[in-house]
């Protein structure tokens, strides 16, 4: 064959002349393309097939070991699964009233562990209902839950619902904390995993009832419903049962004490819940709606908030309670307290063009027992307190401590000098209305608060005689012996003023003034108990006698006129440079208190004096206190019959040491004529006493 294809002759046939034979015909290249292509592609598809399957296997092992990695991560520092059943709180301390009605209480509550079956039924119930419907469904994790709470979220917009489980929750409340990170979610869920593994579903709810939060400081079902509704978790009424369930959302906003109203809107939501999920008819729902709350125990409203930081920053030096809850009787008198809060702020709203923009008060019973404190006009507003922690210059107010040094010097009230302008290095004081009077015994001087005869005193007994006498009469403030502390000019708080005019109604015995009769634990084993207290004598009775007597003229006849009474009563008005301080402190046979306006910052009043705001205050709150009771005279520590005798205190006794003392050997004050531990609580103190004892059992187990 030729090399172009065609065919050839052989030399046998050109030797016989035969004629060529045609060329076999070729295949074209058309028909062997294709099944060289269709070979190869199946070799390339092997090939990767077995490469997507080795990468796949690689990306496999790849993600088991970053998730093995992941896990590692989690787990590493895990908390410690004992703490399941440890209950971990702050001690509590409560603050009652000597009649059992609860002042304040801080730390953490929880009630006694309850079992599901000791429970009405629509509690669980209530709470399946709204937080966790697939409860006995999932495996700890609920992925259709989280499903619909992310479509419900997107749909919505913003956040709406969670998808966490009971389990969840009660793995993050006793193991984890609050934290919004990834991590600690992811720590969640394997906790959750955990409890599911080893805990029944019984278990897991019983755990979580009896740990979950409900605000005001309680944990658990059982504390809840004692806090709110004055009754154990076994007695909730179905609508109470769904109030409870509702505030574990947002414990704070649906606290029926913090707002009423929209812990009932929520309840009604969960008994709505509750029929939609089938454990309870609608018609159930709006009747146990309609029903309501049976009885809701409400605090009253922010009502000696002061006095309770005061006495709680106390507690720590008499008791160390930081392993047991304490109930501490207080001093407070709540009739008294209410009275001052709404005298206060009465006065100072409708006296607003006076630029007083602060006021304090506090009322002692003559022993130095406080009964009433104020440390301003609104406790939301400012924590300080003016009564306690502020340094304010009296004024005139501390002429007592002058006139009471020229007593003791052997002056009198009849005794005349002459009020004219002076001069002392330097230092001229004027009066008030720039008036001078001339020739003035000495109770129309103290009356009018003539300051010229009070610097002529103080210079007469002496600067540091008058120091002297504050000191004696409890004022442990930093006092300059200037010529200007006749007239008041150091700084001094509210509650050592009116502690040092007590020493006069507690017939010339100096007084400590105290807010803490009896300490007592959970178990009603007293801790600490007062006796006796105070400096003893500190006054000489003629001397004290003098000074009331020109206490008194100020009311009846001085710049204290407006805080006259129905009964007997003696004061002193204060005023400090350019109005800036007011003050009126007066007493009566039953009540000594001290009133002070001014402003914070410091800024001039207009023309606000002691015998304005401060007395008209004094006067409304004394007339509130005294209301009912008989109608005493002053006491009298000259001699003679002494009307007051039973609130006299006894002589100071010793401090003897319990082993219940406080921190640091802190002592607990007894009688020495009764053992420790021997004075039996009054029944409504017993009954907080009962409910602690609960806590510290929870405590030992």
């Amino acid at each position: 064959m030729s090399k172009n294809g065609q065919a050839q002759e052989t030399p046998e046939e050109k030797a016989k002349g035969a004629p060529a034979r045609p060329a076999p015909p070729r295949p074209t290249k058309a028909k062997a393309r294709p099944k060289a292509r269709a070979k190869g592609g199946r070799s390339r598809g092997r090939a990767l097939g077995w490469r997507l399957l080795k990468w796949g296997a690689v990306a496999a092992i790849w993600c088991v070991f970053i998730g093995l990695c992941f896990v590692a991560w989690l787990a590493y520092d895990l908390p410690d699964l004992s703490r399941l059943t440890n209950t971990a709180r702050r001690a509590s301390v409560t603050l009652v009233t000597a009649d059992g009605q609860i002042l304040a209480s801080y730390g953490d509550l929880y009630g006694k562990a309850v079992k599901l079956d000791q429970l009405p039924p629509y509690l669980p119930d209530a709470l399946l209902a709204t937080e966790d419907r697939r409860f006995y469904a999932h495996f700890g994790i609920d992925p259709l839950g989280l499903l619909r709470a992310i479509i419900t979220n997107v749909q919505a917009g913003h956040m709406v619902q969670g998808g966490s489980t009971i389990t969840q929750q009660l793995a993050k409340n006793v193991f984890l904390t609050a934290d919004r990170t990834i991590r600690r979610k992811g720590q969640e869920a394997l906790l959750a995993l955990w409890l599911e593994h080893n805990l029944s579903k019984q278990q897991i709810l019983t755990l979580y009832l009896n740990r979950v939060y409900f605000g005001a400081g309680t944990y658990g079902v059982e504390a809840a419903a004692r806090k709110y509704f004055g009754k154990s978790a076994a007695q909730v009424t179905p609508f109470e049962a769904a109030m409870l369930a509702g505030m574990v959302k947002a414990p704070s906003r649906y606290n029926p004490v913090n707002d009423p109203k929209a812990a009932t809107e929520r309840a009604k939501l969960v008994l709505f819940n509750m029929a939609n999920a089938g454990y309870i008819t609608a018609a159930d729902a709006d009747k146990y709606a309609a029903q309501g709350i049976a009885s809701l125990r409400t605090p009253p409203a922010a009502s000696g908030q002061y006095y309770a930081d005061w006495v709680l920053d106390q507690v720590a030096s008499y008791v160390n309670y930081a392993d047991r809850d304490v109930v501490v009787v207080t001093t407070i008198d709540r009739q008294a307290q209410v009275a001052a809060e709404g005298v206060v702020a009465k006065i100072l709203a409708a006296d607003a063009g006076k630029n007083a923009g602060q006021a304090a008060l506090i009322a002692l019973s003559p022993d130095g027992a406080v009964r009433a404190m104020v440390g301003g006009r609104d406790y939301g507003s400012s924590q300080f307190n003016r009564a306690t922690q502020s340094l304010r210059p009296p004024g005139s107010s501390f002429k007592l401590f002058v006139y009471l040094a020229a007593m003791e010097a052997g002056m009198s009230p009849g005794d005349v000098m002459n009020d004219t302008p002076i001069s002392i290095a330097g230092y001229r004081p004027d009066n008030y209305d720039s008036k001078f009077f001339g020739r003035v015994t000495l109770r129309e001087a103290f009356a009018r608060s003539l300051n010229s005869v009070a610097l002529q005193l103080s210079e007469r007994v002496g600067r540091r005689k008058v120091i002297e006498m504050a000191r004696r009469l409890g004022v442990t403030a930093d006092l300059t012996a200037g010529p200007s502390i006749a007239l008041g000019a150091s700084g001094v708080s509210l509650l050592e003023m009116t502690g040092a005019y007590a020493a006069l109604a507690n017939h010339g015995n100096g007084v400590w003034p105290y807010g803490i009769e009896e300490i007592l634990d959970g178990d009603g084993n007293t801790l600490y108990k007062r006796s006796g207290g105070g400096p003893g004598h500190v006054i000489g009775g003629h001397a004290a006698a003098e000074m009331i007597d020109m206490m008194q003229s100020v009311i009846s006849s001085g710049t204290g006129k407006a805080a006259a009474l129905d009964r007997p009563a003696a004061g002193k008005t204060g005023t400090s440079q350019d109005y800036r301080d007011a003050w009126f402190i007066g007493f009566t046979a039953d009540l000594v208190t001290g009133v002070w306006v001014g402003n914070d910052d410091n800024s001039p009043m207009n023309k606000v004096t002691g015998g304005s705001l401060p007395t008209k205050i004094w006067h409304d709150f004394m007339t509130a206190a005294e209301t009912g009771k008989p109608v005493l005279p002053l006491p009298t520590p000259g001699g003679g019959e002494v009307p007051v005798a039973a609130l006299t205190p006894a002589a100071p006794a010793a401090i003897t040491t319990a082993s219940a003392g406080g921190a640091g050997g802190t002592g607990v004050a007894t009688d020495p004529q009764r053992p420790l531990g021997d004075n039996t609580p009054s029944p409504e103190i017993q009954g907080i006493i009962d409910k602690l004892k609960v806590l510290s059992d929870q405590r030992k187990k």
